[in-house]
Parts: structure tokens; C-alpha cells; sequence
């Protein structure tokens, strides 16, 4: 907000000329933490003739004009404003305007015609912003929230008592276990790569979920599993989920932490390093879960080219076509998200998994209804309209 200031001089030589706006009044500003004040006032007999109303505020009770300054404008015609307390500081200086919350301000209201002439001050009111801790206009977003949790905790219930809850069959994982069971017969690795995202991206954290499972089943079948990674957070994590992996199979002297790897937190550099390790290990089912930039059409035809059974995932929209064209599996947008429900087919992930889905479906429902009502009340005002004799 730009706050003007106004000098004595500017404040004392102004022409009054037009009547003052009337039935002022100052209330606090519903739905915010206190910062803010609604003015209210009806409009000069005059506004015709005015350009702008003036809000000023009054530092002190009873301070002489010549303090006093604007904080705001409202063009002709209106009735209303609302005020908000600015920052303690306005371009790294001390701003004159700024007063801690609950502090009572004191404001009134004239008007300015395009002459330079004002009207006469209303009469000068207090108020005090206080916070409210519940916003009104936000009770649908409660609502859709409440409604959401209750349909969490009902699918989660009707899971763990037995009920089985249909999840859309996903082709890429439901190959997983056959492209584990390939690399076993081959006796080649399987190469598992994350992206060149880092380990707070909710895709890594997706892609994650997804190696567990499938560390637990090269643990099982005793198969070398590669996970090059680009960074040294998600070295750890790495090293961590696959350890756990094996342990929680029955084979903890199977894992070699030497197979997760960190090569290089640059882009291409990483790329070169992990097409070098298909070239070299040429490994029987290639595995890209995470966020993927350019790099990833290189790592894909690589793969492709020594033969590997690859399936890719990534919420990158830009990069999806590459990887569609490129792997045999293409898990697309939120198919990643909803991987570790479907491999692990845990209550507490496949409720909110069908909850989610049951909530899309009463988006769209409400979609095609607003249409629909919107379309048939735009006809029938179009035909009253062309009934209408003229």
C-alpha cells in the first residue's frame, strides 16, 4: 500500500467547497488477524462533483492537522474501504503508519474534486482491528476437508476389515515383478535410477517407495540391484530403504552397501556416468522413478539400446512424452504418487487412495452440473431475449 503524507500548509489551504460524506462508522475487518479496519459512510451529496474520497489517519487524540495523513483512497461513488495496518518498515525506513495489532486508530473520510477542492471532514472515529481465528469465507474448503478425512478413515475401517478395494490396474507396475524375475534369469542387475531431483521432491519420495518394493524382491531373489544417485542426501535415504529391504526379507548379508551409489550432483555428468553403467553392466530391466529433466530421453534410448525392460515414472509433465515413446512402462503423473499403495496394498495408503479417487469423481459431478445449469439458465434467457417483441 502507498501512503501519502500531507503538510500543514497542503492540509489548512485546501478550499472547502462540498458537503462531507455522513453516517460514518469503523468496525473491525472480519476474516483477518487484526490488521485490518472496514470503513463504511454514505456518499457527499456533492459526489458528483468529487473525484476521490480520502482516508486519514490521526497519529494521537486530538492531534492538530497538521499530523494528520492520508492513508488511502476510495473513487466517487463509494462507501466502503478497508484499512490495513502496514508493515513496521516501507523500503527500509521507518513507516510513520505502522501500529502494532489492537492498537485503537483514529480515521476519518473527506472528499477531492479534480480542482483541488475538498469537502469537510466526516467526524474522526476510532476502532481496533482484532483477529479472528475462524475465516467465514473459507467454511466450504472446512466442509470439503471434513468430508475428505471422514472418506480417508472409512476406506482405511473398511480395509482392515477384510473389504477388498478394487485400485485400477497400472501396466508398469504390475510388470515389475516380471521385469525382476527376467533380470534373475539373466543373471544381469537391475539398474534403479531416481532423477536428478533431490530427496525432498515428492516424486524422489514416490520413487523411494517404489525401490523398497522392489529391493525386497531382488533380496528374494537374490539379485544385484544399482541405484546411482546424484546427490548425497538421497545416498543415505538410498542406502537406508535398500538395507531395510533386505533385512525385512530375511537377508541382511546380501545387502552391499557399495551398490548404492553417488556419481555427481551435475546434470550430464551424472547422465554420462549411468549410460556408461548400462554400457558396461548392460543390466536386464531398467527402472526411472523420479523427476526427470533432458536427461531423460539419453538414459531411456541408452536403455533401449542394450536391450533392458524399462519402465519410467516422473510427475514432469515436459518429459512424460519421452518417456512413453522411449520405455516399455510409462507411469504418468499421479500414477507415481499412488505406486506404493498398490504394491504394498497397505490399509492406511489404500484409503486415501480411494478416497481420493471418490472425491474426483464428486469434482467432475459438480463440473458437469455447473455446466449443464449454466448452458440451460444462458438458453433461456438467450430465448426470452429473441421471444422479446421489439
Amino acid at each position: 500500500m502507498i501512503f501519502l503524507f500531507a503538510s500543514s500548509a497542503f492540509a489548512q489551504t485546501d478550499a472547502v467547497r462540498w458537503q462531507a460524506p455522513v453516517d460514518l462508522s469503523i468496525v473491525d475487518n472480519p476474516n483477518d488477524n487484526g490488521h485490518g479496519l472496514l470503513l463504511n459512510w454514505t456518499i457527499s451529496p456533492d459526489d458528483a462533483q468529487l473525484l476521490v474520497y480520502e482516508i486519514w489517519r490521526i497519529p494521537t487524540p486530538g492531534a492538530p492537522e497538521a499530523e494528520w495523513f492520508m492513508v488511502g483512497s476510495a473513487p466517487r461513488g463509494s462507501e466502503e474501504y478497508t484499512y490495513f495496518d502496514s508493515d513496521a518498515t516501507m523500503q527500509g525506513e521507518v513507516n510513520p503508519a505502522y501500529v502494532p495489532i489492537g492498537t485503537e486508530l483514529q480515521l476519518c473520510v473527506r472528499g477531492r474534486a479534480v480542482d483541488g477542492s475538498v469537502s469537510a471532514w466526516t467526524p474522526v472515529l476510532a476502532g481496533t482491528g482484532q483477529g479472528n481465528w475462524y475465516h467465514k469465507g473459507k467454511t466450504n474448503i472446512l466442509v470439503f476437508m471434513l468430508l475428505f478425512g471422514a472418506g480417508v478413515l472409512y476406506f482405511i475401517s473398511s480395509s482392515k476389515r477384510g473389504k477388498e478395494l478394487f485400485i485400477r490396474p497400472i501396466p508398469g507396475l504390475s510388470a515389475v515383478d516380471e521385469a525382476i524375475g527376467r533380470a534373475t534369469e539373466m543373471g544381469t542387475p537391475i539398474l534403479y535410477v531416481l532423477g536428478t531431483g533431490t530427496a525432498s521432491d515428492i516424486a524422489t519420495i514416490a520413487g523411494y517407495t517404489i525401490l523398497s518394493r522392489v529391493a525386497h524382491r531382488t533380496a528374494e531373489y537374490q539379485t544385484d540391484i544399482l541405484v546411482p544417485v546424484n546427490d548425497p542426501v538421497m545416498l543415505a535415504m538410498g542406502q537406508e530403504v535398500v538395507k531395510a529391504a533386505y533385512t525385512k526379507a530375511g537377508r541382511p548379508e546380501v545387502y552391499n552397501p557399495d551398490n548404492v551409489s553417488y556419481v555427481s550432483a551435475m546434470q550430464f555428468p551424472y547422465v554420462a556416468a549411468v549410460n556408461g553403467l548400462m554400457t558396461r553392466e548392460k543390466p536386464a530391466t531398467c527402472f526411472y522413478m523420479g523427476v526427470f529433466h533432458a536427461e531423460s530421453l539419453l538414459l531411456a534410448e541408452t536403455g533401449s539400446g542394450t536391450g533392458a525392460i524399462q519402465i519410467s515414472g516422473t510427475d514432469q509433465l515436459a518429459q512424460i512424452p519421452f518417456f512413453v515413446a522411449a520405455t516399455d512402462y510409462t507411469l504418468i503423473g499421479e500414477e507415481l504418487y499412488a505406486a506404493s499403495a498398490y504394491l504394498s496394498q497397505e490399509p492406511s495408503q489404500i484409503g486415501p487412495l480411494k478416497a481420493q479417487d471418490w472425491t474426483k469423481v464428486a469434482i467432475i459431478i459438480f463440473i458437469i452440473v455447473g455446466i449443464l445449469t449454466l448452458t440451460f439458465t444462458s438458453w433461456d434467457g438467450i430465448l426470452k431475449l429473441v421471444q422479446t417483441p421489439v
